[in-house]
């Protein structure tokens, strides 16, 4: 019923638990492409183990490459998508949708059979993902996202918006072109908190979370997001733990527009951040209706 990707790079410590939490999903993925891109740990060693024990699971392995959350991030999901589409076409696998999972991400057992139910009541529901939280001394911690869309790690795609929209563009902030793509496009995206993923590491911490959010703010330069907007979301991280991932995004951000640094060319995408993505957020951020 669906394809699921996961990339990975130096994930020995926290593939084993995610595999493991995708083999006890009650609706088990059609086919699971596992992207190595060039670990150098033990990661290739456990996909080799996952890929003989269950036909369904199929690998790639890029070139080593340095770390990369950015566009590197995306072309590897990029790979694994176009291999995973290609292969299930080639092998006869159907797939409904298209689903996307980070190495740092566990789910709970029903968490896919959830979220497939979710897009079967509403045919217009186009992208959704669970709510992400955090372990902290022993308790679930949500993550507390005013933007209410879709996270970008235990993502779901219904397949013809997948395609509709241009698929996994690599870009900066890919999840997010996606999402409003897919608005832009005239489908529903939603997050869900009651269907839950235990993420092992902060959002964008792979390389530090200081260093994740002062590129979140680079990011944010380069969609063009509104300074009333960037402001806000300071706000919001501030309020977050750590509290000086505020700070961080705010120097990325203006360390971008210093630098001059290159914007995205989509004009759609370029708009929207500007004017519209502002109107929707502010309700969002009072607590209005």
């Amino acid at each position: 019923m669906y394809i699921l990707i996961t990339p990975a790079k130096n994930e020995q410590e926290s593939l084993p638990s995610v595999a493991d939490s995708v083999l006890k999903q009650t609706i088990l993925p059609q086919l699971w492409i596992l992207v190595d891109d060039g670990s150098v740990d033990e990661t290739p060693g456990i996909i080799r183990e996952l890929t003989a024990k269950h036909p369904w699971i199929q690998s790639i392995r890029l070139p080593p490459r340095p770390r990369d959350i950015t566009f590197h991030y995306a072309f590897v999901c990029r790979q694994g998508f176009e291999y995973a589409v290609r292969y299930g076409n080639e092998n006869g696998i159907p797939f409904g949708y298209i689903g996307l999972l980070d190495a740092d991400t566990c789910l709970t057992d029903t968490y896919f059979e959830h979220l497939i139910s979710a897009f079967e009541k509403d045919p217009r529901l186009g992208i959704a993902s669970g709510g992400i939280y955090y372990e902290r001394n022993g308790n679930l911690e949500w993550i507390n996202d005013l933007d209410k869309d879709p996270v970008g790690t235990g993502r779901l795609w219904r397949k013809e918006c997948f395609f509709e929209t241009g698929g996994y563009r690599v870009e900066p902030s890919p999840d997010s072109i996606s999402n409003i793509k897919a608005i832009l496009h005239g489908w529903k995206i939603q997050s869900f908190k009651e269907i839950i993923a235990v993420q092992t590491r902060p959002t964008s911490g792979a390389e530090g979370v200081w260093k994740g959010y002062i590129i979140n703010g680079k990011n944010a330069h380069y969609l063009n997001k509104h300074p009333l907007l960037v402001f806000l979301n300071f706000i919001d991280f501030s309020t977050q733990k750590p509290h000086y991932i505020g700070i961080a995004y705010v120097y990325g951000y203006l360390r971008g527009i210093i630098r001059r640094d290159k914007k995205i060319e989509d004009k759609e995408i370029k708009d929207y951040y500007w004017n519209t993505r502002i109107r929707e957020y502010l309700p969002r951020f009072f607590h209005l209706k």
